[in-house]
């Protein structure tokens, strides 16, 4: 050891005997740039507040908040060390390092949506299922729909809502559900599989049993389920999707997003040019909408063109069913909820009856 700190520790031994040997705290006794207890006071308000609420509350989104209301933050570091002072941060050495994690993102907007179905509970004790849909690049929930089951069609209709929110992208990543792909029940194909393909939309399936390639979407459900734990639990469906709608707004255009630069989902769609479609046969349509119709006792449904109505013929083998209509321009398509393709025709606008036989494409085949 150096000569002055033994002359050091002699002048201690001779004024406080052996006490004056025992290790002393380092602290500066003042520190001029310290933290003020009021910006540490504010932190850990930030840290409850968020919390309590379901929501991110890590340091940098807290770093986040604070700028925006002060319009400058103390370092992520720096609030990193005030949460962990103050008993926020559980210390965690058995994770993985983030260091080792192999990550994929798609290089534009609409270059891949990931989407996938979690479960909920309603207040009664009902389940209720979410489809959530997240585009890969710039994690925007392009969708999250709730509904007591999720069928076949479910999924075609929220893609239509969301494509006519954020536009049609080039592909879709799922796993392998039976809403998804219709693979392992006789080699068939599902409703969104044709659908996809008739958009030119690439359709991708994650390996069988391993959720981590669709991780996105997967970590996403913790973050939704995390929040709705936190709020009112609701009777139907209907209520929880008002949830949703709140929540995505919020994740979308508030929430800065640790994965994306911590700017907000929306800012990251925003800020790159889109991909489409891009597939052989691709034909984008001028008109889309869906609508939701039961076959009347003759077998019929009616469907309004330019101010006028026609009736599609369906047959009366399949009267009282409830259907999805698919109009793209004058291209219709008729689905079950269940998600049977009953009938694919060209709508001819010079006729009020479309028959069957003639006048157009007809299909009549379960997909």
């Amino acid at each position: 050891m150096s000569r002055p700190w033994v002359h050091e520790l002699i002048k201690r031994f001779d004024a406080e005997g052996e006490a004056g040997l025992e290790p002393r705290s380092r602290r500066p006794h003042r520190s001029p740039v310290q933290t003020p207890a009021e910006v540490e006071d504010e932190i850990v308000e930030l840290r409850k507040s968020l919390s309590d609420q379901g929501l991110d509350a890590g340091a940098h989104t807290i770093g986040f908040h604070l700028a925006e209301r002060a319009g400058a933050a103390p370092s992520v570091a720096t609030i990193w060390r005030i949460l962990s002072r103050r008993g926020f941060v559980t210390p965690q050495p058995q994770k993985r390092p983030r260091s080792s994690f192999v990550r994929f993102q798609a290089d534009q907007p609409n270059e891949r949506w990931q989407a996938d179905i979690t479960h909920w509970t309603l207040a009664d004790g009902s389940p209720a299922d979410i489809l959530n849909i997240l585009d890969d690049h710039s994690r925007l929930l392009v969708g999250s729909d709730a509904r007591a089951t999720t069928k076949a069609a479910d999924v075609v209709v929220s893609f239509h809502e969301a494509a006519g929110r954020h536009g049609f992208p080039a592909s879709m990543l799922t796993d392998n559900g039976a809403v998804f792909t219709g693979i392992y029940r006789g080699g068939g194909r599902c409703a969104i599989e044709v659908e996809l393909d008739a958009l030119g939309v690439a359709s991708r399936h994650s390996s069988p049993y391993h959720p981590q390639t669709c991780g996105k979407v997967e970590r996403f459900h913790q973050t939704l389920k995390r929040w709705l734990a936190k709020q009112p639990a609701v009777p139907t469906a209907r209520d929880l999707q008002a949830q949703l709608d709140w929540f995505r707004d919020y994740y979308n255009t508030v929430r800065p997003h640790r994965a994306v630069g911590r700017s907000t989902p929306m800012a990251a769609f925003e800020a790159r040019p889109k991909a489409a479609p891009s597939r052989p046969g691709l034909l984008t349509p001028a008109h889309c909408r869906i609508r939701r119709d039961r076959i009347d006792s003759s077998g019929v449904i009616t469907l309004r063109h330019n101010s006028r109505l026609h009736h599609i013929g369906l047959g009366r083998a399949h009267a009282g069913t409830r259907v999805v209509i698919l109009v793209a321009d004058l291209d219709i398509r008729v689905l079950t909820e269940d998600g049977e393709l009953l009938r694919e025709l060209t709508l001819d606008p010079a006729r009020d009856y479309q028959r069957r036989t003639g006048g157009g494409k007809d299909v009549s085949r379960h997909v």
